[in-house]
């Protein structure tokens, strides 16, 4: 078989079915959307340097056939990207269930040892469930990030500002563009040369400077100037991180997203691209130790920023924790804030988060008619509707139509039922899948991140995105995953996807899974104290009227401890005197 036919997989198009029902046929161009997205198609990477839709290629070819050949009655059961049973279920099922990269006792050396005995893959956050859609799939999260940080710090403006950060693989090339958008000025360092070409060529980076005094001159001119401009910077972030610092360059705002969570695609100081993947081959635990040195000297850095009055955060890319794990002492290697605790946490207590919906018919027609919709229903929701005029505007779109909007509880199933409406009467061509990152309201526990620094102190609590995998299977959803990968050891997180297909069964899900996808995340909150959240459980939030029942004992003033919880849940009447 001519290898270049595997690696040049595009979703299909148009109203044509390959599948036995439309369920089917959009989890398959979700599959194959992913791979037209991928950064190492060949790998059945999709990006995050080891991010995988299929364990390899034969398990690809055998999901495309499972699906293909997938009864309406029937649920596909996958396996760390391995197709393992089909199951007799019935039309109201998932066609899909997947758990990803779910390790006991999980280290990286532990986790290599069993890919290479082909019995896991990593599954990133939307690589694994089919969900992702490009580089627009995270833009948003930085545009309200930094939405958040021009409130808290700048006066509600970031013209003029300068952004200093690195990565611009995958998800990290939105970083320029989500700067920009808001009129500042960003210098992205890369130790990949082909990646800042790359992101050039999507305009998702304005100009590659050839040194960092050349960046440095670029940025500060344009900022005087008020000029928005994505600078590319080919470098190794822990040589010129520490480099900037000592020549006295302060930005406003420092941050990175190096893919610190896979020490083996972080490329070490010293190291060119291809000295790296020699390495890697030859000797895993060498490299492995010289990227956490690495990272070390990086987050260092970061830290002597924020000593000289930079906002600076970790933007999820588990830096702290894996200098944590290369010997940096706790206290200093937590000290820089990770963004959900100091910027994202208030809008997850609204059940908001990085919503996505995918248009399978390929049109962009569609995709204009969605943004119109979400401008007409929400037109007092003013970041929204800021967010889709510049996304319209500044976003390319990358393989099939797609689009990412923090939607919060109530508004997703408001906007789900009218796209499903649409389509119905032929003003939307095809199909829309609904997803979100796993970054969501209530979806996922990690204390280093997500659910770092809770009101209530459950960091480590992983219940909760469990309770939304089974809520989410029961209300009807088309694919639930439940993975455990992000940090290596130290995150459990759920993928779903949703479909519209104009159908009233679709009503029937959309109304269920669209409630329990967010509002299991409102419940999270609004148990860990969050006053905002129990707000919006109680239907008297910003976004919605609708109420989640709870049980009779919960009230905002309720508290329990652990001699008196299990009598008081069950109501004054069977507690004993």
């Amino acid at each position: 078989m001519n290898p270049e036919i595997l690696y040049s997989v595009k979703a299909q198009r148009g109203s044509t079915l390959r599948c036995k029902g439309w369920r089917q046929e959009v989890l398959l161009r979700m599959l194959e959307n992913n791979m037209e997205n991928a950064e190492t198609p060949e790998r059945l990477v999709i990006y995050g340097g080891i991010g995988k839709c299929a364990r390899n290629w034969e398990s690809y070819h055998a999901i495309v056939d499972a699906l293909k050949s997938l009864e309406d009655t029937e649920t596909l059961a996958v396996q760390s990207g391995m197709p393992v049973a089909v199951f007799k279920t019935h039309r109201f099922a998932p066609r899909v269930v997947m758990a990803n990269t779910n390790i006991m006792k999980a280290t990286w050396p532990i986790f290599y040892d069993l890919q290479d005995k082909n019995l896991t893959m990593f599954a990133q956050y939307t690589a694994g469930p089919w969900e992702y859609i490009g580089t627009q799939g995270v833009i948003q999260g930085t545009f309200e990030t930094l939405g958040a940080i021009a409130e808290q710090h700048f006066e509600g403006s970031l013209v003029g500002k300068i952004l200093f950060t690195a990565g611009l693989g995958g998800m990290g090339a939105n970083q320029p563009r989500a700067m920009t958008m808001y009129g500042g000025v960003c210098i992205d360092v890369d130790a990949n040369p082909a990646i800042i070409k790359k992101r050039m060529e999507l305009k998702f980076c304005d100009v590659e400077a050839q040194s960092l005094d050349e960046a440095v001159k670029i940025a500060k001119e344009a900022a005087a100037a008020n000029k928005p401009l994505g600078i590319g910077l080919a470098g190794n972030a822990a040589t010129l991180f520490p480099e900037a610092l000592e020549k006295g360059f302060l930005p406003d705002i420092v941050t990175e997203m190096c893919p610190c969570h896979d020490p083996l695609s972080y490329i070490p100081e010293g190291y060119s691209v291809e000295e790296a993947r020699e390495l890697r081959a030859a000797d895993r635990l060498t490299y492995l130790d010289k990227a956490g040195q690495s990272m070390v000297k990086q987050l260092r850095a970061m830290i002597g920023f924020q000593d000289k009055g930079v906002q600076v955060f970790e933007y999820g890319t588990s830096i702290r924790k894996e200098c944590r794990d290369a010997g940096m002492p706790e206290e200093e290697a937590m000290s820089i804030p990770g963004f959900v605790a100091a910027y994202i946490r208030p809008l997850f207590c609204e059940g908001r988060g990085p919503f996505r919906w995918t248009c399978m018919s390929g049109e962009a027609s569609d995709l204009a008619a969605l943004d119109d919709l979400i401008i007409g229903l929400f037109p007092h929701d003013t970041v929204t509707v800021k967010w889709i005029n510049l996304a319209r505007e500044h976003l390319p779109i990358e393989a099939l139509p797609a689009r990412v909007c923090y939607l919060g509880f109530g508004e997703r199933k408001e906007f789900a039922l009218k796209v499903n409406e649409l389509i119905k009467l032929g003003k939307v061509t095809g199909p829309v899948a609904f997803s979100r990152d796993n970054l969501d309201s209530g979806s996922i526990v990690n204390p280093t991140f997500e659910s770092e620094k809770m009101k209530d102190g459950s960091d480590l609590i992983s219940d909760w995105p469990y309770l939304n995998a089974l809520l989410n299977t029961a209300a009807m959803a088309d694919l639930v995953a439940i993975q455990a990968n992000y940090s290596m050891g130290e995150a459990v997180h759920t993928g779903v996807t949703m479909i519209a297909d104009g159908t009233e069964e679709s009503d029937i899900r959309l109304e269920c899974s669209m409630t329990t996808d967010s509002g299991i995340g409102v419940v999270r909150h609004a148990q860990a104290g969050y006053d905002t959240a129990r707000a919006v459980a109680d239907g008297k939030g910003r976004l919605t009227k609708e109420s989640i029942r709870v049980p009779l004992w919960w009230s905002p003033q309720a508290t329990f401890g652990p001699d008196d919880a299990a009598t008081d849940r069950l109501g004054p009447h069977t507690k004993e005197k």
